[in-house]
């Protein structure tokens, strides 16, 4: 019987795990998710350590070493973080190495604090690329204006990408350029550019919660009508632009040289809205060469129940396009919501960072050595 997420990967869809911790790594439980739900990669984020450290007692005895050693917050996040994502990425190296390096992705991300410091991006991502030393992995770093030449610099190095918080098609179209422009740099100083590898995030569910809230408050028919669409819609013109870009004579002859193409990755695809299907930001948004992070949760659910029908984005972009003609008729200001998606994607990042600095430095205090 094949299952979901079998179905999913058939289609040509890589599953990734939006959650780590160390309580999974010792236990079993990643190793586990690669036999039996199919998961080929993990990604991470300053929430997601945050919540992790502040559950259970894995971590007790790191903080009681680097206690012993004098260490402070910073040092202990960093050293914390890094192990986490050298064993994950231990872990999923058989994937890495059956994939030719496409899969087998464990994601960590530069401080949150950097978003809108190049130099400061460009630094601490050189240097978690050196102290995780692990090639599977990714760095995380956020689409920026900022972001922006960070990225390029990043691949221009030989470092392995993940661009994360992309809302708007037209910051999808500069990191696009941000990653061809790397890769171009790259070749030119005489990288292997064939080890170098990227991801974009484009979020999900948060454009529709931002736009149904504005949609609300419009509160007319038409309104109405075009409610919990936006996001999936979204995500469609993101593949579509993708496969434009990746269809430029630029584009091409850096495959040709042996460059890897940058995947879609859908980001943050745990339904906000319960009376949503529990799948639908998986199942609506299927095309071959994409990635799709999912909590815990939606990974069980798409396990268990998903409807998995085949390619559901390339032929539905006329769709997409009368979408976003119906936002405009009623009155959303599209720009302006992806610009506050971003703003508050980098803020409650901010927030969980301090967060994460709050449970290390209250756990380093009570340790005892």
């Amino acid at each position: 019987m094949t299952t979901p997420t079998e179905k999913l990967v058939a289609e040509g869809v890589s599953i990734w795990l939006d959650d780590l911790s160390r309580e999974r790594i010792t236990s079993g439980n990643l190793a586990a998710l690669i036999t039996d739900r199919n998961v080929t990669g993990v990604t991470t984020n300053p929430t997601i350590f945050a919540g992790a450290l502040a559950k259970g007692s894995a971590y007790d005895e790191t903080i009681r070493d680097l206690k012993s050693q004098g260490a402070d917050t910073e040092t202990s996040i960093f050293t914390i973080t890094t192990t986490d994502v050298r064993d994950a990425a231990d872990i999923f190296r058989p994937v890495y190495d059956a994939t030719g390096g496409v899969d087998g992705r464990v994601s960590i991300e530069v401080s949150p604090e950097l978003a809108h410091d190049t130099d400061g991006t460009i630094a601490q991502a050189k240097e978690l690329w050196t102290v995780v030393d692990r090639p599977n992995a990714l760095i995380k770093i956020p689409a920026t204006k900022a972001g922006l030449p960070a990225i390029t610099e990043a691949i221009a190095s030989g470092i392995s990408v993940n661009v994360t918080l992309i809302f708007s098609l037209e910051r999808y179209a500069a990191v696009i350029d941000a990653y061809l422009t790397g890769i171009e740099r790259a070749k030119a100083a005489g990288h292997d550019i064939s080890t170098i590898h990227s991801v974009a995030s484009f979020f999900v569910s948060r454009v529709d919660t931002e736009v149904d809230k504005r949609l609300t408050a419009i509160g007319t028919d038409a309104a109405e009508a075009l409610k919990s669409r936006a996001g999936i819609a979204n995500a469609r013109l993101a593949f579509e632009l993708y496969e434009k870009e990746f269809a430029t004579e630029r584009a091409t002859a850096l495959v040709a040289a042996g460059a890897t193409v940058q995947r879609p990755l859908w980001a943050s695809t745990g339904v906000k809205d319960p009376a949503l299907p529990d799948t639908l930001y998986v199942t609506e948004l299927v095309a071959r060469g994409t990635v799709n992070t999912m909590p815990e949760k939606t990974l069980e659910a798409t396990f268990d129940h998903a409807d998995v029908v085949g390619d559901t984005i390339t032929g539905n972009y006329a769709d997409a396009h009368a979408v976003f003609d119906g936002l405009a008729s009623v009155g959303i200001d599209f720009a302006d919501v992806t610009q506050v998606l971003e703003d508050e994607g980098v803020e409650k990042f901010i927030a969980s960072w301090h967060e994460l600095q709050a449970t290390v430095t209250t756990a380093l205090e009570n340790a005892d050595v």
